[in-house]
């Protein structure tokens, strides 16, 4: 379940430093940290995601509490979300990359998906159910 890791900070400490991994994700659009720590960026972020799709005044102000910086909440609502606007959720993805050399953590990369290969992956989606239910007029025939 998303938002139940301590990371070993308090939660004030915590939830600025997910707040700035966030807008940092959003600016970039990828970054470098622990296996855990990006697990819990990507469910913040995602739900960032879906509240920019809104575009309202209410998710603009939610938007502007999480988010650190003015202009990643504008590039929030006029770039990111308007990519994703067919797809439900699934809007990044984090990849292990192997322990930390200092102390052994496993490291992971974190970074928000291609928009063009979710369409794809949509369109394809599409495409294969249209198929089935042609070949199942066909049986039916």
């Amino acid at each position: 379940m998303p938002g139940t890791r301590k990371l070993g900070r308090t939660t004030d400490h915590r939830m600025a430093m997910l707040k700035g991994m966030v807008t940092y994700l959003f600016e970039v659009g990828q970054i470098e940290t622990t296996y855990t720590r990006a697990k819990e960026v990507s469910a913040l972020a995602e739900k960032m995601i879906t509240v920019g799709k809104a575009n309202d005044l209410a998710a603009k102000r939610k938007a502007f509490a999480f988010l650190k910086k003015e202009e990643v909440v504008y590039k929030l609502f006029s770039e990111i979300a308007p990519l994703y606007k067919d797809v439900n959720g699934g809007y990044t993805a984090v990849y292990k990359l192997g322990p930390r050399r200092g102390d052994g953590a496993e490291m992971a990369i974190i970074k928000l998906l291609n928009a063009d290969s979710l369409y794809k992956v949509v369109e394809e989606d599409a495409k294969a159910a249209k198929k089935a239910k042609k070949e199942e007029e066909k049986k039916e025939d």
